[in-house]
C-alpha cells in the first residue's frame, strides 16, 4: 500500500541538517556497498508509482500542481484530478476507447468492401458508414463543448491576471500597495514615477490574482522620457493580456481621465492594425471596473453614496461618448453605465466594497471558486463540475488537434468509396490525440519535464 507499490521503510526525524546528515551517515555504513544506497532523483519515487500503475500522466500533473498550489482553489482543482473517479483521465480515456471502436468499425467496412467481388458501391458504402459517422459526430461536439470554457482551468492552475491602468497621479501604486497590504510600488507626487510593470500575487476568494501596476498612461508629447515613453507601452500590453482591467482616475476630473485613457488605448490598437473590437473587448462592462480613488480630497463627508457613483459613472460613460469616433464600436458592452467605484486610499473609505465587488468577478470568471472561509456560504463549481476540465495547454492543444482531425473524417467520410481510407486515418490521428493526453502515446518527452520539476523525495 505504499506510494510506489514497493517496500518501503520511512523514517520520521527532526529536520536540522545536523541529524540528517547524521542518519544517511549510519546508513551508509550500515549497508554493504552492493546494495546501492543513494539519494533518489527528482521525481523518482513518483515515476516508480506511475511504472507500477499507481498512477497515471494525469494524476502526476495533478500531483505537481498540488505540490506548487497557492490558493484554495488550485487545491481543490489538482485533487480532483488525482481523484481517480472526477479525474479528466476518465473522460478523456473514454473518448479514445470510443474512438478506437469506430476507427474497428471503419476499417471492418474497408476491408470488407475489398473483399466483395461485387465492389460495394460509393452510396452503399457511405450508407455502412452512418453509425460510425454520427457516433464520431456526437463525440465531436462534445469535445466542441469542452473547449468552449473560457480557459477556467488554465486561469485557476496559473492565476488569472488583473491591470491597473489610469492617468499619472491617480493613485494606482496606492491601490496596489492597499491591496496587497504592503509597499509594493514606489509612491510619490512626481507624475510617472511607475516606469515598469509592478506585480503582486494575491488570493482573492480563493483564486490566484496576479495583479500588475503600470505606468501611467499620458499623451507621448507630455514627456521627453523616453523610459516613461517604454513604460506605458508596456501597460498598454499588459491591459491587453490581462482578464481584468481597473482603470483608475482622479476625483477632481474623472472624465478627463477616462478620455485620457482610452484615446491612448485607441491610437495603440488602431497602430498595430487590430480591430476596433479589441478595444471594446478591453473596455467590455463584465472586464473592466472603474475606480474613482481620492474621493476625500472633494469632499471632507465622503459617502460612497448610490447618487454619487451615479454621477460618475455617468461621466465616464459621457467620456467613452465623446472620444469615440465610432459609437457603435466602441460602446456596444457599454449601453449601461459601468460599474464604478468611489474609494480613497488614503483613508481607505470605499476599497472594501470595491475588493468584495472584484472577488465576485473573479470567481464568476473561473466558475465559482471560494476561499476556506467561504466554504460555509457557497460551493466550488470545481468541486461539483463532473467530467473533464482542462488545466493545461498541452491538454487543450491534443484535443484541438483531435477536433480538427474529426473535422476532416466528416469531410472525408461523405466523398464516397475513394476516400474511406482517408477518412479512417483521420480517426485514427484523434485517438492519437487523445492517446497523448492520458499519456498511451509518446510520454516519455512529456514525463521527463514533469519529474525535473518535483523536488526530491517525491
Amino acid at each position: 500500500n505504499s506510494f510506489t507499490g514497493e517496500e518501503t521503510v520511512e523514517l520520521q526525524c527532526h529536520g536540522s541538517r545536523g541529524v540528517i546528515s547524521g542518519i544517511l551517515d549510519c546508513l551508509g555504513h550500515a549497508f554493504p556497498s552492493y546494495y546501492r544506497l543513494r539519494a533518489a532523483d527528482r521525481g523518482e519515487f513518483t515515476q516508480r508509482a506511475y511504472e507500477a500503475g499507481r498512477l497515471n500522466l494525469l494524476q502526476i500533473e495533478a500531483l505537481a500542481d498540488l505540490i506548487v498550489s497557492e490558493t484554495s482553489a488550485q487545491r481543490r482543482l489538482a485533487l480532483k484530478e488525482l481523484s481517480r473517479e472526477n479525474s479528466s483521465y476518465v473522460t478523456y480515456d473514454q473518448w479514445r476507447k470510443r474512438l478506437t471502436k469506430a476507427l474497428a468499425h471503419a476499417e471492418a467496412v474497408i476491408d470488407f468492401g475489398d473483399e466483395d467481388e461485387e465492389n460495394i458501391g460509393a452510396e452503399e458504402q457511405v450508407d455502412v458508414w452512418t453509425g460510425v459517422r454520427d457516433d464520431v459526430m456526437k463525440l465531436r461536439r462534445a469535445m466542441e463543448m469542452h473547449l468552449r470554457d473560457e480557459n477556467r482551468g488554465e486561469i485557476t492552475r496559473e492565476g488569472l491576471r488583473v491591470a491597473i491602468i489610469g492617468p499619472p497621479n491617480a493613485g494606482k501604486s496606492t491601490l496596489l500597495n492597499f491591496l496587497a497590504k504592503r509597499d509594493v510600488a514606489i509612491v510619490s507626487d512626481v507624475a510617472g514615477t511607475t516606469r515598469d510593470v509592478v506585480e503582486v500575487t494575491l488570493d482573492l476568494g480563493g483564486v490566484k490574482c496576479i495583479v500588475s501596476d503600470t505606468a501611467g498612461l499620458r499623451e507621448e508629447t507630455q514627456t521627453s522620457d523616453v523610459i516613461e515613453r517604454e513604460g506605458m507601452k508596456r501597460a498598454k500590453a499588459v491591459a491587453q493580456r490581462a482578464h481584468f482591467t481597473i482603470c483608475v482616475v482622479d476625483a477632481s476630473n474623472p472624465r478627463e481621465g477616462v478620455q485620457a485613457v482610452v484615446k491612448l488605448l485607441r491610437e495603440d490598437v488602431q497602430k498595430n492594425n487590430e480591430h476596433e473590437e479589441q478595444l471594446s473587448q478591453l473596455l467590455a462592462q463584465d472586464n473592466t471596473m472603474f475606480v474613482v480613488n481620492k474621493v476625500d480630497l472633494i469632499s471632507s463627508s465622503f459617502s460612497n453614496s448610490t447618487i454619487s457613483k451615479q454621477q460618475w459613472s455617468t461621466d465616464i460613460q459621457a467620456a467613452m461618448l465623446q472620444i469615440s469616433d465610432n459609437v457603435d464600436e466602441t460602446t456596444t458592452t457599454m449601453q449601461q453605465p459601468p460599474e464604478t467605484f468611489g474609494i480613497s486610499c488614503a483613508e481607505g473609505h470605499g476599497v472594501e466594497s470595491f475588493l468584495d465587488a472584484l472577488t465576485s468577478k473573479v470567481l464568476a470568471r473561473v466558475g465559482g471558486g471560494c476561499s476556506d472561509d467561504k466554504m460555509n456560504n457557497s460551493v466550488s463549481v470545481i468541486e461539483e463540475q463532473e467530467g473533464a476540465i482542462i488545466t493545461r495547454a498541452r491538454h487543450r492543444g491534443h484535443v484541438q488537434q483531435a477536433v480538427e482531425a474529426l473535422e476532416k473524417f466528416d469531410a472525408l467520410s461523405r466523398e464516397g468509396a475513394w476516400a474511406l481510407d482517408l477518412a479512417a486515418e483521420e480517426l485514427r490521428l484523434a485517438a492519437s490525440e487523445l492517446g497523448r493526453v492520458v499519456g498511451a502515446v509518446d510520454v516519455e518527452d512529456v514525463l521527463d519535464v514533469l519529474f525535473s520539476d518535483f523536488c526530491i523525495g517525491k
